[in-house]
């Protein structure tokens, strides 16, 4: 029962931080006046896509090799 609880929670911290960081680059991509302190868009929204490809690894990894 410990064991799902953690593979859910750990599940959830990842769904939840590629859903922020898909929203920063909705944000940036339609309302780059908003962004300021972003002055490289392209470079900033790579960084994101970055992040959000870390974070789907590490739930498709765990879907493999600990969830059935």
């Amino acid at each position: 029962m410990m064991r799902e609880k953690i593979l859910k929670a750990m599940l959830k911290h990842a769904e939840g931080h590629i859903e922020k960081h898909i929203a920063n680059i909705n944000i940036m991509l339609e309302k780059q006046v908003g962004v300021a302190e972003h002055p490289d868009t392209l470079e900033t929204i790579e960084k994101e896509l970055a992040i959000i490809a870390k974070y789907e690894e590490q739930v498709d990894l765990i879907k493999k090799y600990f969830i059935s």
